[in-house]
């Protein structure tokens, strides 16, 4: 799985992520990342906020636990999740 790796005490993935879908969802991988449908605009960081809710929600940690690190204003995205491990995010979205 090249879209996640262990970093510290936490995880870093790598989304590409699809703004304004019908909901929010995985969606499998595609390349080297993973796939995340969102239900929201790319507007006034509406999608970056439902992201690291989503992620936060699934992941059962805090939406703060969620930053993203590469990627603000793009679909591909890196994002870092204080306090979780490969398996349990792998596990948690349903990839395993």
């Amino acid at each position: 799985m090249d879209w996640i790796a262990q970093k510290g005490s936490g995880v870093e993935i790598v989304l590409r992520v699809i703004p304004r879908a019908s909901r929010t969802e995985v969606a499998g991988t595609v390349g080297d990342a993973l796939k995340l449908r969102l239900n929201a605009p790319p507007v006034d960081g509406k999608a970056n906020k439902a992201l690291a809710k989503f992620l936060a929600k699934r992941l059962g940690t805090r939406a703060s636990d969620v930053t993203i690190v590469a990627g603000e204003t793009s679909r591909d995205k890196r994002v870092a999740v204080a306090g979780v491990t490969v398996a349990h995010v792998v596990e948690c979205l349903g990839m395993g």
